[in-house]
């Protein structure tokens, strides 16, 4: 005989065994992050309550070592592999795949999130090439969609990520995106390349015993005021006559 599911809250604690097997497995069978309003609902308690129950299991897998976690992302709770177990899980998924997203793909979408909403034209002028097909191609994969419309003249179309690009890249909300400047090297790494430069520049002058090479080349380029070798007083051999040769007339 199976248990009835509870149609109120009635003061249901988040500590309940049966609230928590009952939230592991809506979430598992969900095929995409489940929402805290969905299972609020269903199990028949608050979002709050969902919220501390989840966090609750999440918080119990993560102190037994479980090879997997409950992850919040996308506004949603899912199960995810655990990170350390990468290695093995991407021999799995990985394996024979050819349907990963090219460089400019790859570029195109980092763009339209970074930047969104932006219209094609933008993405294009950005990139410096037409991004039409790449965008298409973001759009079949459910990565990017139309958000918005300009209201501007000609009310282009504006584009931006979908829920399904959050759950791709493991994140609750866009403010999760790392900032553009973590890609960005500070001055004071400018600084250092740019020492390190002048440092590699500077290593054949070595070569010279503390010469500059531009005043071995001046040395080198300018005019031979030294005196001609002197005359030796060695006589130039006289000219030989070979006797088949016929005498000259004169």
């Amino acid at each position: 005989m199976t248990a009835e599911p509870p149609t109120e809250d009635a003061g249901r604690s988040p500590d309940s065994d049966e609230l928590r097997r009952a939230l592991e497995a809506l979430i598992l069978v969900s095929d995409q992050p489940a929402e805290p309003s969905m299972l609020a609902e269903l199990l028949g308690v608050s979002v709050d309550t969902v919220d501390q129950l989840a966090r609750r299991v999440a918080a119990e897998f993560a102190e037994r070592g479980s090879g997997f976690v409950l992850a919040r992302v996308a506004g949603g709770w899912r199960f995810e592999s655990h990170p350390d177990c990468a290695p093995w899980v991407e021999r799995y998924v990985l394996a024979g795949q050819s349907t990963r997203l090219s460089a400019a793909a790859l570029e195109t979408l980092a763009i339209i999130a970074y930047k969104q909403p932006i219209s094609r034209a933008q993405v294009s002028a950005v990139r410096g090439v037409n991004a039409d097909g790449v965008i298409r191609t973001l759009t079949q994969r459910g990565y990017v969609d139309e958000i918005a419309r300009d209201p501007g003249p000609g009310q282009a179309v504006l584009l931006g990520t979908t829920r399904d690009f959050l759950e791709r890249m493991g994140l609750d909300s866009l403010e999760e995106l790392p900032g553009v400047a973590d890609f960005v090297p500070g001055p004071e790494v400018v600084e250092a390349l740019e020492r390190g430069l002048a440092l590699d520049a500077t290593e054949p002058a070595e070569l010279f015993d503390g010469a500059e090479p531009t005043e071995l080349l001046d040395e080198a380029e300018a005019p031979d005021h030294s005196p001609p070798p002197p005359d030796l007083g060695v006589a130039e051999a006289p000219e030989q006559i070979d006797p088949s040769d016929p005498p000259d007339p004169r």
